[in-house]
């Protein structure tokens, strides 16, 4: 990318390692991509830029010699691994570790799962008996009114039928008079 201070990014090159700076930092400085490190403070960053090993690292002989003295008996201990065993997972459940380690809780009841007070009336009476009351009497008027509407359906069908049946008889009545027109409209 091109932002804060990325716009010119230039390759990584040889780095050179000394132990005095007798004239090497003037030497190098304008060379592109080179860059310089006293052998006192030696950084893994520049040693292995990105964690990418084996850059081109130019050693004085002064640096060498250097850092005999400075990782040598009496110098800086290099460090060492705290773990001869890497493996954890088998040192977890190894017998000697699982004989000391509490064994694991299990509790014998599960949880109960949350009921929904919108489907449950139970839970919502826990929660709120009003608007539990209030539902129930909302679903006993709601089957006291499908029983109403059965019992006014079976009316209106029955009233349905009985003028059904008189516009039937009205008809048939009609069609005995034959022709309205020929009589000049007299209703015998």
């Amino acid at each position: 990318g091109k932002m804060r201070n990325r716009r010119y990014t230039l390759r990584r090159g040889p780095l050179v390692v000394y132990k005095e700076n007798d004239g090497v930092a003037q030497a190098f400085r304008n060379l592109p991509g080179v860059e310089l490190c006293c052998v006192s403070r030696l950084n893994l960053l520049q040693l292995a830029p990105g964690g990418h090993m084996g850059r081109f690292c130019i050693w004085s002989q002064a640096a060498m010699d250097e850092l005999n003295t400075i990782y040598g008996a009496e110098g800086k201990r290099i460090p060492t691994a705290y773990m001869t065993n890497a493996d954890l997972a088998r040192i977890i459940n190894s017998d000697e570790i699982q004989s000391v380690v509490k064994p694991a809780l299990c509790s014998g009841e599960k949880p109960v799962p949350k009921r929904n007070a919108i489907k449950s009336i139970d839970a919502l009476e826990a929660l709120d008996p009003y608007a539990a009351a209030a539902r129930k009497a909302e679903t006993r008027a709601m089957e006291a009114r499908a029983g109403k509407k059965a019992s006014g359906l079976a009316a209106k069908r029955k009233a349905k039928k009985a003028f059904k049946a008189q516009g039937k008889a009205f008809y048939e009545t009609a069609s005995k008079q034959g022709n309205v027109c020929e009589d000049g409209f007299n209703i015998a």
